[in-house]
């Protein structure tokens, strides 16, 4: 890549980051930074949709950290759509998306997610490409560039922002 002076000044992340989901209560999860993936994915289980207010939402749970199923959170959001999404496999799976602030670093981000089950992966997450682009720089050589995000809540964000 050619370095410009618009993309010099994007932050710089690694095959692998810390990410912070303060609306769904995930103070800490790893994710994959993964070019190859149009949307970002998120695992879940025991997804239920429901309605609240009129509007459509799903309830899920999660695995937060890798290779332990012991500790799980109960998350909710509302429905942004339901998609047919093809994994890297060539499998397609009809998925509820949703939207929610992540934190990386010092960016927050409002990114739309699939939810799937992940618990055979490696990592609970994976960040596509839809959410880095004109974002972010990726060097594939490099990991957790970006640090772990500070513990939020959906009330409070970084003070340098």
């Amino acid at each position: 890549m050619i370095m410009t002076p618009t993309t010099s000044s994007l932050p710089l992340l690694g095959w692998r980051e810390w990410v912070s989901l303060p609306a769904l209560n995930i103070d800490q999860i790893k994710a994959k930074v993964d070019t190859g993936a149009r949307s970002s994915a998120l695992h879940a289980f025991a997804i239920e949709p429901y309605r609240k207010g009129g509007q459509r939402w799903v309830m899920f749970a999660i695995h937060p950290i890798q290779k332990q199923s012991d500790r799980s959170i109960e998350c909710h959001a509302p429905i942004k759509d339901r998609r047919m999404v093809t994994d890297s496999g060539g499998h397609k799976q009809r998925r509820y998306v949703i939207e929610t602030e992540l934190v990386l670093g010092q960016s927050i981000i409002t990114a739309e997610m699939t939810l799937t089950n992940r618990d055979s992966m490696l990592f609970r997450m994976l960040i596509g490409r839809t959410t880095m682009i004109n974002r972010f720089i990726i060097d594939p050589g490099a990991s957790y560039l970006q640090g772990k995000p500070a513990i939020l809540s959906a009330t409070t964000r970084p003070e340098t922002l």
